[in-house]
């Protein structure tokens, strides 16, 4: 059987750094931002960018197909299939990006130096070209595969994240998955491994007290006084979570207090007050847990009155073993591919992975800290860095003339 690093090697040399670019070039171009809680319309969907991955894939000979969640979004795939006696490897990425307020060039992509510019850049389209160009060397080498690849576009991850939560409902499924958010981290710029990250749970809660005018306070009861007192108690709280038993890869959970809203008018004492709590989940944490520790503290204010209301977001903690295959095949292949052992860490942000429901990994070009600006980039040696290791992982996954190595 052929080694494995000098395979990697071979199929890395015939890269097209060129192409690689030019496909996250004509994807920028794309407007596929995420509508939110408005309706889908041209520039504010994922459909033109669904409609260009399905058919760069048919162009490979991937079998193509789709599930429709609302007019206009739809989940993509394309299925290069394997002899079907190995494990099956999903290459996942979304195909929504953020807004572009303050950014009146987001979709004129723009090379400059060792960089790609626009919005999308590093969220997360700059790993989905790395798929195509993973795919292109996989099908115009002949690589036989006992696994099937799949490489998979899903919708609305910049928002609640339905696309993958469907997927993981509906299909395709398969055996192992990377994630292609960006991973890049460090004073260098390395590219981790991330096998876990938070989860994350956002609530309102009210509080309750009763109106009177501003001339005889003592009449009524502050919604607005009772609430500092709340905001003060999820201080406490977040620091007694600094004080658990910590996450080997996520460290702490924290609480923190994002918008607060009270009152009509100064001469008015208010009979509401409301905030928004985010929890960010460790692994195993459930909503109940949270709900149940917020009623204790809350209830230990004198008087509240207080209502916790429907979540406004809940998206699962990952936590993937570090030694389940696919990680290690990452490891083995980052290895192979830079000469270096990867760092292995939890991701900062909550992603698909989670709903996937089968373990994945993210690995990806591009750092958090890019996301979501209005200078969006991805450097292209990391572009090059993650096409190799997505390559390494397939060989080492389904590759028929790795099977045995």
């Amino acid at each position: 059987m052929a080694d494995p690093c000098t395979t990697l090697v071979a199929l890395a040399g015939k890269l097209d750094k060129l192409a690689l670019i030019r496909r996250l070039c004509d994807m920028i171009a794309i407007p596929s931002e995420n509508p939110f809680d408005q309706a889908p319309s041209l520039g504010y969907r994922e459909q033109e960018m669904g409609d260009y991955l399905l058919q760069r894939l048919k162009e490979l000979s991937f079998e193509v197909d789709s599930h429709e969640l609302s007019p206009g979004r739809r989940n993509v795939w394309g299925r290069l299939k394997g002899k079907g006696n190995g494990p099956s490897l999903m290459l996942v990425g979304h195909l929504d990006t953020v807004g572009t307020e303050g950014y009146p060039e987001a979709f004129r992509p723009r090379v400059d130096g060792d960089c790609v510019y626009g919005r999308g850049a590093c969220d997360m389209k700059g790993a989905l070209a790395c798929y195509l160009e993973t795919a292109r060397l996989i099908v115009e080498s002949d690589i036989e595969l006992n696994g099937d690849l799949l490489i998979v576009g899903v919708v609305d991850e910049e928002w609640q994240l339905t696309g993958s939560q469907h997927l993981g409902l509906h299909g395709p499924w398969a055996d192992y998955a990377i994630v292609g958010e960006g991973t890049s981290s460090g004073a260098n710029k390395e590219l981790s491994i991330c096998a876990a990250h938070k989860g994350d749970y956002a609530v309102k809660i009210r509080t309750f007290g009763t109106a009177v005018h501003s001339s005889v306070p003592e009449q009524g009861h502050n919604a607005i006084s009772d609430m500092a007192e709340v905001v003060r108690s999820i201080d406490r709280y977040h620091r007694e979570l600094g004080q658990r038993e910590p996450h080997p890869l996520c460290g702490h959970g924290t609480a923190s207090v994002g918008v607060i809203s009270g009152g009509s008018m100064a001469c008015t004492v208010p009979d509401c007050c409301e905030i928004h709590v985010d929890r960010r989940m460790l692994p195993g944490e459930t909503v109940e847990q949270i709900n149940s520790e917020y009623e204790q503290l809350l209830g230990r204010i004198p008087r509240l009155r207080f209502e916790i209301g429907d979540p406004l977001t809940i998206t699962a903690a990952l936590d993937v073993p570090v030694d389940c295959e696919v990680v290690e095949a990452s490891v083995e292949a980052y290895k192979a591919v830079t000469g270096n052992l990867p760092t292995i860490r939890a991701h900062p942000a909550a992603t698909d992975a989670p709903n996937l429901g089968f373990p994945a990994v993210i690995f990806g070009p591009g750092a958090v800290e890019q996301a979501h600006t209005v200078d969006e980039f991805v450097r292209i040696d990391e572009l090059e860095i993650a096409t190799k290791v997505y390559l390494g992982v397939v060989l080492r996954l389904l590759s028929a003339e790795e099977a045995d190595v």
